[in-house]
């Protein structure tokens, strides 16, 4: 299931950023995880609109001054010969046309979910990718974490048996407390606006689609799903929850919120089977909780008898020093570089850890089939599934 990773002695690659400013939410997250196993370097950016908080940024990533620029579109035209990939961290809504650009200059793409804003823009960029033959990836970094990189290939071993239903879910607090001062707090102002699909499903759905996918294999076939306001911010979706069947006869429960008073990020996923069930909690990644059909219960790490989470490289510190969400991130940007070296050397690359656009196109049309059944009030049909196999392919 792992791919060979690069050796650390090899020459790092190098990376630009359009968006990721130090006063973004993901930027120096994406800086320190990316360079935390030394298979990237930083070299350019256009990190932020305002000039003194993009040459401030550069600074605080050490990117020299001749390679800062105002304009991203000018920093592609410039960097070209430079770069080995993009990383695109600006708001959701302007994916499209960054995304778009790097590929017709050439360049492979690193994009934060969620990808696009809908299934029309995210079949607009696969086919784009197909045409240009272009590397795309699409960062999920919740899969990163070792104990889930654990169950997948348990899962996929046949260790639970056959996969029968699943609850997924990931709430969160942000839109409905409040600070310790009292006062209400102050989203980016794109978080507020609704489009088509709810922010609220591009922020967090995705993940939970892309989890599911990654574990079972399986897609998603038929959905029910409800959505609701209860924070601060009027006519915001902030609450939603689904029953959906996926291929494999399987079903499952998605829960997932901006409005859950107690969860500051309460990503949990159970996957239950005909011979056993499992249980992983964000809060506590180093944990991976199984039972079994004969009433065994196991609690396993890093330090178990594991065959995923001991390697070496998601042991940087021993079993007992816990390994959390930015290591998790820098898992990821090693399967990407991984990836991106195939891509370099065959005009082709696969991952089981790294994803491209057809992912991202079959969660646009859950998430577009998820609203439609709000306003219908029944099961809505998602499209058909993009594929026999269920890990996604980088290749066009």
């Amino acid at each position: 299931m792992q791919n060979k990773i690069s050796p650390l002695h090899a020459e790092p690659l190098k990376l630009a950023f359009i968006g990721g400013s130090i006063n973004s939410a993901a930027g120096y997250l994406h800086f320190v995880s990316s360079a935390m196993d030394r298979q990237w370097h930083l070299v350019a950016g256009c990190f932020s609109k305002n000039p003194a908080l993009n040459h401030k940024t550069a600074e605080a990533y050490g990117v020299s001054p001749e390679h800062i620029y105002d304009s991203w579109q000018d920093m592609l035209a410039k960097e070209k010969a430079n770069l080995d990939a993009v990383v695109i961290l600006t708001p959701t809504p302007a994916h499209f046309e960054c995304v778009v650009e790097c590929m017709r200059t050439g360049i492979p793409v690193i994009c934060e979910k969620s990808l696009a804003i809908n299934s029309a823009q995210a079949q607009m960029i696969l086919s784009l990718r197909n045409e240009l033959n272009a590397f795309l990836a699409v960062t999920y970094n919740y899969s990163g974490y070792p104990m889930l990189r654990e169950l997948a290939k348990r899962i996929t071993d046949g260790k639970l048996g056959r996969i029968l239903h699943f609850q997924a879910e990931m709430p969160q607090e942000g839109f409905i407390r409040v600070d310790a001062q009292g006062n209400k707090p102050v989203p980016q102002s794109w978080r507020l606006a609704d489009g088509d699909i709810p922010t609220l499903h591009l922020d967090l759905a995705v993940h939970l689609h892309q989890l599911i996918h990654y574990l079972t294999g399986q897609k998603p076939v038929e959905v029910v799903s409800n959505q609701n306001h209860y924070g601060w911010f009027s006519g915001v979706i902030d609450n939603a929850s689904c029953l959906c069947r996926y291929t494999g006869d399987i079903q499952g429960q998605l829960w997932f919120s901006k409005s859950a008073l107690g969860h500051r990020n309460g990503l949990r996923i159970r996957i239950y089977g005909d011979q056993g069930s499992a249980e992983w909690y964000q809060a506590n990644p180093e944990e991976l909780i199984l039972s079994y059909v004969d009433g065994r219960r196991e609690i396993l790490d890093r330090a178990a008898a594991v065959e995923i989470a001991n390697q070496r490289r998601y042991n940087r510190f021993k079993a007992g020093h816990p390994a959390g969400f930015i290591e998790a991130f820098a898992n990821l940007y090693s399967d990407i570089a991984d990836s991106l070296r195939q891509y370099k050397r065959a005009g082709e690359w696969q991952s089981d850890e790294v994803f491209s656009a057809e992912l991202a196109l079959e969660g646009m049309h859950f998430l577009e089939a998820m609203v439609s059944s709000v306003k219908t009030g029944a099961w809505q049909a998602i499209g058909e599934p993009l594929g026999e196999h269920g890990r996604a392919l980088g290749t066009p």
